[in-house]
């Protein structure tokens, strides 16, 4: 297949920026498997026993810089992707470890709604 041919085609790769994915280690907080454009990605346990996977991943792509998202986990394994609680982007990548830190670190505290009133503001 030529060049010409691959720029043509509907299959052609989208270029990801360099691997960023920190190797985190946060108390209480379990390292869970990347997804392509994970920086970091850990499940936190609140309290109550409910679990969360915070997730911060490069969407500069699309224009949002460095996105900490939350997201529930059902059966202790499957992360509900598309029922975000709480997402919030970031400029540069150390201040998005810093934030998917505190988001854990509130979570475990059992302060998830005080952190999602602060996002709401």
């Amino acid at each position: 297949m030529t060049l010409e041919t691959m720029e043509n085609s509907e299959q052609m790769l989208i270029p990801i920026a360099g691997n960023e994915q920190q190797t985190l280690e946060i108390a209480g907080a379990a390292p869970v498997r990347f997804q392509t454009l994970d920086v970091a990605r850990h499940v936190a346990i609140a309290p109550n026993g409910k679990r969360y996977v915070v997730a911060t991943f490069n969407d500069q792509r699309l224009k949002r810089d460095y996105v900490t998202a939350i997201y529930p986990q059902q059966g202790g394994y499957l992360t509900l992707i598309r029922l975000v609680t709480a997402e919030s982007s970031s400029e540069t990548i150390e201040e998005a470890i810093q934030k998917h830190t505190r988001f854990i670190q509130m979570i475990q505290q059992g302060k998830l709604q005080e952190l999602l009133a602060s996002l709401a503001k």
